[in-house]
């Protein structure tokens, strides 16, 4: 799947504008002095304990104690994301997101929208072909697999696989990490679903997927409430499908209050990479490219292994000896992930269409 490829873009110290050589020590002074005088960095839907998220902000704001970091709503699927883009393009004030971190089939439409603006970090080279635009509008940042995240209170047989989840036991249990019709892990979630059913294109899966939580909907065993591990403890949502990352870390948040089994399927194993792009109305562009260029540096990338997601530039980490191994061991066994599919760009983009326009006539669960 990895293919390593491209050219490194840097910044003039003059002027800052994008060159095609590696950035050097001087640029990176020039960048750091721009970001500094600009003092702020807007962030959005970035919840700390997703990868890690928040110990890579703390990094940051330690790195750079000049440049307030201001966090913009935490729980914003990838659609609001682009929305506030949109909704701000003439405001400078807090409410304009400088940068976005959204599903990977969200970065092509906010390019050809021209809502995001071209930058290649230092790092670029590192970065797989498959996983990044060419013309460094956007780039993956991390990912990670669909899992069930269990409460083993309340859940004494976890489930094993997808179809296990429209069992008798399982009602009122069953929640989405997201809203299907808005948010990216939710609707790779019904995507997995329908994969897990026996799909195997992409508009079959969108199909099946819908149907699964159809039947899921009409057995009482959905629950239409967006999942969090506090509403896994509170026992209103057992059993929560969501990213690996997510359900380790809060497997580790709870603590044992409750116990969390956290389930790769055994089908339909669906693996999300996010993508990182500037808002091409940024009201601090500076401080946003030292944003990303402290993300794909080796300490941002292990900043998001250390929250149990994989960092776009694993392979090459790994090659050269950079992850500590007791990181190496708090992650699930590889053979869990053997089986894990990579939708494609044009798969997302099917699926997403489908599942969010139909999800309401289909399913007619209003998840909030």
């Amino acid at each position: 799947m990895f293919k390593f490829a491209g050219k490194v873009l840097s910044l003039s110290a003059a002027s800052l504008m994008v060159t095609t050589a590696f950035v050097s020590a001087q640029d990176m002074a020039a960048l750091e002095a721009a970001a500094k005088a600009e003092g702020q960095l807007t962030t959005i839907a970035l919840p700390h304990d997703w990868c890690g998220y928040g110990a890579v902000i703390e990094g940051f704001k330690k790195k750079y104690p000049e440049i307030t970091v201001n966090e913009l709503n935490p729980d914003a699927g990838s659609s609001d994301e682009i929305e506030a883009i949109k909704a701000n393009k003439d405001n400078k004030g807090p409410q304009a997101p400088d940068v976005i971190d959204v599903g990977l089939s969200y970065g092509p439409q906010a390019k050809a929208d021209g809502l995001i603006q071209p930058y290649k970090v230092a790092t670029w080279d590192s970065i797989p072909d498959t996983a990044k635009d060419a013309d460094g509008f956007w780039y993956g940042d991390y990912y990670g697999v669909l899992s069930f995240e269990v409460n083993k209170d309340l859940v004494k047989n976890a489930p094993a696989d997808w179809a296990d989840l429209l069992k008798d036991e399982y009602k009122n249990s069953v929640a989405l990490a997201g809203d299907p019709r808005a948010s990216n892990q939710a609707i790779q979630g019904v995507y997995a679903a329908g994969l897990g059913s026996g799909a195997t294109d992409a508009a079959s899966a969108a199909e099946k997927g819908l149907a699964f939580f159809k039947e899921l909907n009409a057995k009482g065993n959905f629950v239409p409430v967006i999942g969090k591990s506090a509403t896994l403890a509170q026992g209103q949502t057992p059993i929560l499908i969501t990213w690996d990352y997510n359900a380790l870390a809060g497997r580790d948040t709870l603590n044992g209050n409750p116990p969390v089994d956290v389930v790769v399927p055994a089908t339909g194993v669906v693996a999300g990479v996010y993508v990182q792009a500037i808002s091409a109305y940024a009201p601090h562009p500076n401080a946003a490219k030292l944003w990303m260029e402290y993300l794909y540096s080796d300490e941002g990338q292990l900043g998001w292994l250390k929250g149990y997601c994989h960092p776009i530039r694993f392979n090459d980490l790994a090659k050269n000896g950079k992850i500590p191994q007791d990181m190496l061991d708090k992650l699930p066994p590889a053979a869990a992930y053997e089986k894990a599919v990579f939708p494609t760009l044009d798969d997302q983009a099917k699926g997403k269409e489908a599942i969010t326009k139909q999800w309401d006539a289909v399913v007619g669960a209003n998840v909030q």
